[in-house]
């Protein structure tokens, strides 16, 4: 593509264009921008691009046949998980959430915004009602981030440089938690006994440098953490906070993590009425209690109810919005730009839908459905569950005594077109089990994953 072109979806490709473009900023050419980038990390020579589509249709034809290369959890049955899961969705949440002045809505005035304030008002009072948390922020870019924050703040209030990692977190959180904390906070890592936290160990571990012990239930495995009362006992008698990363749809059925301790509690809104979507629509949460030196703390937007010069009347708005990095720019604790509003509206019309009954009922369903996951997969010939925790939604399954790698286990299974998992080592498998997989779905991975080690023994 080095002739001159004016490409329809590219603006300003008109090469007048950018030379009015170029002489405005004073600068020669396009080279000059990435004047700064080493020669070795820049293309040297052209793309090796196929022709431009220029017409509409024949690129919507090409998209159309990208796209159909895709199988969704809809087309077969699934038992994915691993951070992005396959939960009922209302038709009325999406409904509410296509609206316009939902789907369009993005910063704008307040004059304007209001709609929007109050309805993300009421996804932060929905989710302090389930967490048992006085303050939920607007939804952050996604769960790995809210937690990220969740530990910045605990160094910020502690003044520390350490935090404990007693569980087993999930890989792609820890790897982007890590990155974002590195600069002032260590993460140190203390093994997990049977798929939860060793008490013993993080207490030794616990010193006058650890500002926080940093907790994800269920775990990356799916064990629920039952030891969280001891672990916040453990934290706050070394002045340690403990931070809770969870996932809010088993908290009808499980107790808050707050009720157990928990000084901050983060995690992702996926699983409240948002789809898988080929990797989900993802949406973080942080709560805290009422407590100045936390609230003060949380970099992201704050909707609050107020009154107004009318009596009766009231008013939705932004709360301490001084401490934001909206206010304070580059003097701000941390930097929040675009979040995911639109997913806290969606898991405020999932969460008024459902109501605790739901949701109790929800959390059952997903418990029981988890537990007889592990006994049918259980009884299969070299297959064993990982470990002795209970789970919510996920269990590991160990195939090492079947003489096949967990891969060529997925593989065949595969074959027969059911998703049977994620690969998380040599010989384990991650099994997701929701309310929408039947007993029947269950029953079939484990019959056809029984005549796939029947057929590779003979």
């Amino acid at each position: 593509m080095s002739q001159p072109f004016v490409h329809p979806y590219i603006p300003n490709s008109d090469p007048a264009v950018r030379a009015e473009m170029l002489a405005a900023v004073g600068a020669s050419s396009v080279e000059e921008f990435y004047a700064d980038v080493p020669g070795d990390l820049r293309v040297q020579d052209g793309l090796d691009l196929p022709a431009a589509f220029l017409a509409e249709q024949d690129l919507e034809r090409h998209v159309t046949s990208l796209l159909g290369r895709n199988r969704s959890t809809r087309e077969r049955l699934s038992f994915l998980g691993a951070g992005t899961y396959n939960h009922h969705v209302p038709a009325v949440v999406d409904e509410v959430i296509s609206r316009s002045e939902f789907l369009t809505a993005y910063a704008g005035e307040p004059y304007e915004d209001h709609g929007r304030f109050q309805a993300l008002f009421e996804y932060e009072s929905l989710m302090g009602e389930l967490l048992n948390m006085d303050v939920v922020t607007v939804p952050t870019y996604d769960g790995f981030q809210a937690s990220a924050t969740a530990l910045a703040m605990a160094h910020r209030i502690t003044g520390r440089g350490r935090a404990l990692v007693v569980s087993d977190v999930t890989p792609d959180q820890l790897s982007k938690v890590t990155d974002y904390v590195r600069t002032y906070l260590d993460l140190v890592p203390v093994p997990t006994t049977d798929g939860t936290a060793d008490l013993a160990a993080v207490t030794a571990a616990l010193d006058a440098d650890t500002a926080a012990v940093w907790v994800q239930t269920p775990s990356y495995g799916g064990a629920l953490e039952a030891a969280l009362p001891a672990l916040a006992e453990a934290a706050h008698a070394t002045g340690a906070l403990l931070v809770v990363t969870t996932d809010p749809i088993m908290l009808g059925v499980i107790t808050a993590p707050a009720d157990s301790g928990a000084d901050i509690v983060c995690g992702d809104i996926q699983s409240l009425g948002v789809h898988q979507w080929f990797g989900g629509g993802h949406g973080g949460f942080i709560a805290v209690h009422d407590d100045p030196r936390f609230v003060m703390e949380l970099p992201s937007r704050l909707f609050g109810l107020a009154s107004t010069d009318v009596p009766g009347e009231y008013g939705f708005g932004d709360v301490a919005y001084e401490r934001t990095s909206f206010a304070l720019r580059e003097e701000g604790k941390e930097w929040v730009g675009t979040a995911a509003a639109l997913w806290g509206i969606a898991a405020g019309v999932y969460l008024s839908l459902m109501g605790p009954k739901g949701m109790a009922e929800l959390g059952e369903t997903v418990l029981a459905r988890t537990a007889y996951a592990a006994a049918r997969l259980g009884s299969l010939p070299g297959v064993a569950v990982a470990d002795g925790a209970v789970h919510f939604r996920e269990l590991v399954v160990d195939v090492r005594a079947t003489g096949r790698s967990a891969r060529d286990v997925r593989d065949a299974v595969r074959a027969r077109d059911i998703e049977p998992g994620v690969v998380v080592g040599e010989y384990r498998l991650l099994v997701c089990v929701t309310e929408v997989t039947t007993q029947a779905d269950i029953d079939l991975l484990v019959t056809t994953l029984a005549e796939i080690l029947q057929e590779s023994a003979a």
